[in-house]
C-alpha cells in the first residue's frame, strides 16, 4: 500500500504545473519583482522582473503572490521530533506539520529518541516511518555511542547528513566520552561529525559547587552558570583540537557562546571551511535577562547567555564565522518543563516560529532579508551537499514559501500545531506570516490550512 501511494504521489508531483506571478523574489542575495513556474516537483522557469512570456501563465494552477514575498524553503539541520517512543511529545507527523506551517521544507532529525539511531535497522526504520507521515522532506542523522565507531562505514553516504556525537550529557548511552571512542570517530570517518558540545566535567563540577552553596532547588537563574560558557568552549575546543589533527568534516551544532567563535575559520567562503557552525533561532533572540519572564520555558541546552553572547553570535551572523541558522526543536510538555532547573527538561518547540523570528530580527536591522535567506536555506544546502534544494533555481526541487510581510498575528495556543500546546512565543505578534508552503512543487500549507495528502521526500546528499 505504502509502495503505491508513493507512486501516486510521485505521478502528481511530476503532471501538475504551478505558475506564481507578482511575487518579490528573495534568492541568491537579491530581492526583486518576479515569478516562476514549476512543474510536476521541480522548477522549470524563474522570471525577473514583472514580464513574462504570455503562454506560460498557462498552468494547472495560478497564484497572484500579491506582492508577496517568495523564498526558497527552510532547511533546518537541527530537529527531535520525538518518535519512535517520545511521541506524547510530538511525532514526524505532527512536527513536520508545523514545520511546513513555519515555512520549513527540510529537516534533519537528530538521533536521541527511544530506541536511539545508534544501529543501521533504526536508521531505516525512521526513514520508513517518515515516508509514511512527514509533511516536509526529511533525513536523520546517525548517532554515535562508545561502542558502535563499527557502524559507520555501513552508512549510505546519500542517506545519511552526517554522525551526531554527544560531548555533553543526553539521553541513555549517547554521551561519548571515551577518548578511545573519540579518537576513533574522527580518525577512522570521512563523513561529516556534528557535536553537541558542553563538557560534562564541567557541567557536574559546577552542579557541585552551586548545590553546595545554595542547595538543590536551583532556579532557572542557575542554569546558564553551570552551563555556562567555559563549558561549552572546553568541549568546542577538544572537538575542533581532534577534528584538526583528523583533517574531519566537524559541524558544531548550537553555538552559544562569544568564547567558541575564536575557534572558528575567520571568514573563508562555506567551499573551503573543514570547521562549521550553527547557531539557533533562540540563542540569536533571547538572552539571560528572558530567565525572569519565561523561566524554564527557554530552559536549552546549551543554555541562553548574556546579552554580549548573544550580540557577538548575531555579529558572527553578519560577518559569515557561523554558517547556518537553525531551531534545535525540541518539544516537551509543560509539565516536564516545571521544576527546579536541575530537574525541568531542556528544550522548546521552535520550527513553526523559526522563520517569522528571523524575518523579525531583520526587520529590526539585526540582519538583512537576505542574510536571513542565505543562512535558513542556501548555506545549509550548500554545507550538507543536498541535492537540487536550498535555492530557487530551474531544475531545483520546488520547496518554496510565500510570506506576507504585512501580515502582522500573535502566536496563541489556538494557532500552535505542536502536540506540545505550547511556545515561548506566545503573546508575541510579528509582523510576517507565511501564507503557503510548497514541498516538491505540491501546497501542503496554505494560509491556516495544511493539506495532510501531502508527503516530503528522502533528502539525498551528494558526495564532498
Amino acid at each position: 500500500m505504502i509502495f503505491f501511494r508513493n507512486i501516486a504521489g510521485l505521478i502528481g508531483r511530476m503532471m501538475k504545473s504551478t505558475f506564481i506571478y507578482n511575487a518579490r523574489i528573495l534568492n541568491e542575495g537579491k530581492a526583486q519583482p518576479g515569478a516562476i513556474r514549476i512543474e510536476g516537483d521541480k522548477i522549470a522557469a524563474v522570471f525577473e522582473g514583472a514580464s513574462f512570456p504570455p503562454q506560460l501563465a498557462q498552468a494547472d494552477l495560478v497564484i497572484d503572490a500579491g506582492g508577496r514575498w517568495l523564498l526558497p524553503g527552510v532547511i533546518d539541520d537541527q530537529v527531535h521530533f520525538r518518535e519512535p517512543g517520545l511521541t506524547h511529545k510530538g511525532d514526524i507527523a505532527s512536527e513536520s506539520r508545523a514545520a511546513v506551517a513555519g515555512g520549513i521544507t527540510t529537516f534533519m532529525d537528530m538521533p536521541n529518541t527511544k530506541p536511539q539511531t545508534t544501529s543501521l535497522e533504526q536508521l531505516e526504520w525512521k526513514l520508513q516511518r517518515a515516508s509514511q507521515t512527514s509533511a516536509a522532506n526529511y533525513s536523520f542523522f546517525f548517532g554515535g555511542t562508545n561502542d558502535n565507531v563499527g557502524e559507520i562505514g555501513k552508512l549510505d553516504r546519500s542517506r545519511v547528513p552526517g554522525v551526531k556525537l554527544f560531548l555533553g550529557s543526553s539521553t541513555g548511552n549517547m554521551l561519548v566520552d571515551s577518548k578511545d571512542s573519540l579518537e576513533r570517530f574522527f580518525g577512522e570517518t570521512d563523513m561529516l561529525i556534528a557535536v553537541h558540545a558542553e563538557s560534562e566535567t564541567l557541567i557536574r563540577r559546577n552542579i557541585e559547587h552551586y548545590t553546595r552553596l545554595y542547595g538543590n532547588e536551583l532556579d532557572i537563574r542557575f542554569h546558564p552558570l553551570i552551563r555556562n560558557d567555559e563549558a561549552c568552549y572546553a568541549s568546542s575546543a577538544e572537538a575542533v583540537e581532534l577534528a584538526t589533527r583528523a583533517g574531519t568534516r566537524l559541524h558544531i551544532l548550537h553555538l552559544s557562546t562569544a568564547k567558541e567563535l575564536s575557534l572558528l575559520e575567520g571568514d573563508k567562503p562555506l567551499s573551503d571551511k573543514r570547521i562549521t557552525a550553527e547557531v539557533c533561532v533562540h540563542h540569536l533572540w533571547f538572552s539571560e535577562e528572558d530567565y525572569a519572564t519565561l523561566g524554564n520555558r527557554i530552559k536549552w541546552n546549551p543554555s541562553i547567555k548574556t546579552l554580549r553572547d548573544r550580540q557577538a553570535l548575531r555579529d558572527a551572523v553578519n560577518r559569515n564565522l557561523i554558517d547556518i541558522a537553525a531551531t534545535d526543536h525540541a518539544p516537551h510538555l509543560p509539565s516536564e518543563k516545571e521544576g527546579n532547573c536541575l530537574r525541568a527538561m531542556s528544550g522548546g518547540p521552535l520550527v513553526q516560529h523559526a522563520l517569522p523570528a528571523m524575518l523579525e530580527m531583520a526587520a529590526n536591522g539585526i540582519f538583512t532579508y537576505e542574510k536571513v535567506v542565505e543562512k535558513m536555506a542556501h548555506l545549509p544546502a550548500d554545507l550538507f551537499h543536498i541535492d537540487r534544494r536550498g535555492y530557487i533555481r530551474p531544475g531545483y526541487y520546488a520547496d518554496i514559501v510565500l510570506v506576507d510581510p504585512q501580515s502582522p498575528w500573535t502566536v496563541t495556543p489556538d494557532n500552535l500545531l505542536y502536540r506540545c500546546g505550547w511556545s515561548p512565543f506566545e503573546g508575541y505578534t510579528f509582523r510576517h506570516k507565511v501564507w503557503k508552503t510548497f514541498v516538491n512543487g505540491q501546497v501542503v500549507y496554505d494560509d491556516g490550512q495544511i493539506n495532510d495528502t501531502v508527503r516530503g521526500m528522502e533528502v539525498a546528499y551528494l558526495k564532498s
